[in-house]
């Protein structure tokens, strides 16, 4: 089973567009990484920059709109993720539990769906696109 454990730092809707980790905590997180990789569960993981340098497009009536960051209602906001294969939801959270996150840290884990869940009309949809398919890892 694959899971995204979702990092939601505290702090960081508010954090300027350059905010960068400092060294301690990205040892301990570089070590954290580097055990999901040793126990071979670890697909693939990135950080993200803050929300104020990004853009959300939003869609109304068939058009999408792109408004630039900061935005001023975000409370919870992506600082990274992990995405990793192991047996269970219990495994998963255990891992999660194991991150060196800071007070007010949250992580959320979530499972990813696979084709194989999908009614048998939609697998035949996601089955014409076969580079895709490849692509994603599915």
């Amino acid at each position: 089973m694959r899971f995204m454990m979702l990092m939601i730092p505290k702090g960081y809707a508010t954090a300027e567009p350059d905010a960068k980790p400092d060294a301690k905590a990205v040892a301990a997180m570089m070590q954290y990484n580097d055990a999901l990789q040793k126990a071979g569960v670890l697909l693939t993981l990135d950080g993200l920059h803050p929300p104020s340098a990004g853009t959300r497009v939003s869609f109304n009536a068939g058009k999408a709109n792109a408004v630039d960051g900061p935005f001023a209602e975000t409370k919870e906001v992506l600082g990274g993720y992990w995405m990793i294969q192991v047996k269970s939801k219990q495994e998963a959270v255990a891992w999660a539990s194991r991150c060196p996150a800071g007070d007010g840290d949250v992580i959320e884990v979530r499972q990813v769906h696979e084709v194989s869940e999908f009614p048998e009309d939609v697998q035949e949809v996601v089955a014409r696109f076969p580079e895709v398919q490849r692509q994603a890892g599915l």
